[in-house]
């Protein structure tokens, strides 16, 4: 070491360094794109009558999304347990999430009657939800993520737990829930989004948990920084997540988007009625209520209202 300079010394590491970190940087991306290929479920989804073109060669426009939470069961494919519509507009910098309530009384795209919304998932998984979701609000969806609520619960638990200002003290089991800023595990989080008969808002109030929770999750995982914590998350997505999107357009959402999911505004259907048919409960949108979200979905996408 005595021929050894301190600037030779400076060299030697600061090479090592360099040499380890476009090693990480070449795991995460190996990593993420495989998890990507994983997760990829190519989707023949008409959009308007027209092919889903993929993000990379348009012009930099409106996006939207379906998010689909799924409750699988063993040998049934489940209903999907949450529904979310999400907009978003590159160039007001806007996102919009709009929650529909499950037992919403919609005409099933494919089948012969009026159901549940929630039971589209049931009847015809992923391809049937987005078609019926896309009538019901007269809206281009050109993406549909559903996940596993198994998963849920592992994804928040490698976050190290989400943190959400919770409006309504609770109890679910053994899980209590009081006002104001509290830590939530992955057990904790699922009776935290699904409990309603005790909430006075009902099916509202649960939606609005499920957008406050789904935010907690975004905003965590884009802070993380432990590598350890990376790879745990990217197995359970891989695990329990499915999506049309490819990783070209992952990357391309991330590059150009990520700056409009900054301002998110909630939207919720809060004038419908309930209704017993045939002794099952549904849920009744207003009609001037669901003709003046479909204008604001329309706008916020710089698309015209279709005439159905």
């Amino acid at each position: 070491m005595k021929n050894w300079s301190w600037k030779k010394i400076v060299l030697l590491v600061a090479g090592v360094l360099l040499t380890f970190s476009i090693i990480l940087l070449s795991w995460f991306y190996s990593s993420i794109k495989s998890t990507a290929v994983n997760i990829h479920e190519p989707l023949p989804l008409q959009v308007n009558s027209r092919q889903v073109e993929p993000l990379s060669v348009k012009e930099l426009e409106p996006v939207s999304f379906l998010l689909l939470g799924v409750d699988e069961r063993e040998d049934d494919r489940g209903r999907s347990d949450t529904m979310i519509v999400v907009t978003v507009n590159p160039e007001t910098k806007t996102t919009k999430m709009l929650s529909i309530p499950r037992d919403t009384y919609v005409p099933i795209a494919g089948r012969p009657r009026h159901d549940k919304i929630n039971h589209s998932y049931a009847f015809g998984g992923v391809q049937m939800s987005h078609e019926t979701v896309q009538d019901f609000l007269d809206i281009p969806i050109d993406y549909v993520i559903s996940l596993n609520m198994e998963g849920f619960v592992g994804l928040i638990d490698a976050l190290d737990g989400v943190q959400v200002t919770n409006s309504l003290a609770f109890q679910v089991d053994e899980f209590q829930y009081p006002k104001g800023e509290i830590q939530l595990t992955g057990e904790e989080a699922l009776s935290y989004v699904r409990m309603r008969y005790d909430d006075p808002n009902g099916d509202f109030g649960r939606q609005e948990r499920q957008k406050k929770v789904l935010q907690a999750i975004v905003n965590k995982a884009a802070s993380l920084q432990s590598v350890f914590a990376y790879r745990e998350v990217l197995d359970l997505v891989s695990d329990h997540v499915r999506t049309n999107l490819t990783f070209d357009e992952m990357k391309f959402i991330q590059k150009n988007y990520v700056d409009s999911l900054k301002e998110v505004e909630s939207l919720s259907f809060q004038k419908g009625t309930d209704e017993i048919m045939q002794q099952i409960w549904y849920y009744l949108v207003d009609p001037a209520e669901l003709e003046e979200l479909q204008t604001v979905l329309q706008e916020h996408l710089d698309k015209e209202i279709t005439t159905q």
